[in-house]
């Protein structure tokens, strides 16, 4: 699986964006059997968890810091997840990556190290 993020950028405190992750699938797999995740890491921290869907859409998760901020959602027709980022923040400033794996079980979501395929994320700034 190889996973390209966009929709990256600057932007003004308060404003929104909306993060896109392509996925490249192997033939024969389905881009269906992979739940994805949004990570982020600021310069100088640790990696993030952001948000989470499960192959069925359903069931969302979000990390504290975006909920009620952030709206995650997938089009499994055009293998890609989305990142709505809205109310956006100074600190929300960091690199988002996309991640993607098929064996994820529910406790599992928030943690990096569970995820096998990751893109190369796209940098959202937010500074006036």
């Amino acid at each position: 699986v190889q996973l390209v993020e966009s929709g990256g950028g600057l932007v003004a405190p308060g404003g929104s964006l909306r993060l896109s992750c392509v996925a490249s699938v192997a033939s024969g797999r389905s881009f269906s059997s992979f739940a994805v995740a949004w990570f982020r890491q600021a310069s100088g921290k640790e990696r993030e968890f952001v948000a989470a869907i499960r192959r069925s859409g359903t069931r969302p998760y979000y990390a504290d810091s975006v909920k009620g901020r952030a709206t995650i959602d997938r089009d499994n027709a055009k293998n890609t997840v989305y990142l709505q980022l809205n109310s956006l923040k100074p600190e929300d400033t960091a690199v988002h990556y996309c991640a993607a794996d098929s064996g994820i079980i529910v406790s599992s979501i928030p943690n990096a190290k569970q995820y096998h395929y990751w893109g190369q994320g796209t940098l959202v700034t937010v500074s006036s």
